[in-house]
């Protein structure tokens, strides 16, 4: 049986942490920004990590 291949859509969305979590970024960024508060803006460029239960259900795709 052949290894199992990554989503690589996935991986490009994520990036593993040294401790195990999945860092994930924000949506709504690459446009539109002059709508957007500076507050708004300013939140959505600190990445955020996954939660537990999200986490559970992708490390499968995101085995390497």
């Amino acid at each position: 049986m052949p290894k199992m291949k990554s989503k690589r859509a996935l991986l490009k969305r994520c990036k593993v942490t040294g401790s195990g979590k999945v860092k994930i970024f924000h949506s709504h960024v690459s446009h539109l920004s002059h709508n957007k508060t500076t507050k708004q803006k300013r939140h959505l460029k600190m990445p955020n990590t996954m939660s537990n239960s999200d986490y559970k259900r992708v490390r499968i795709l995101i085995q390497k």
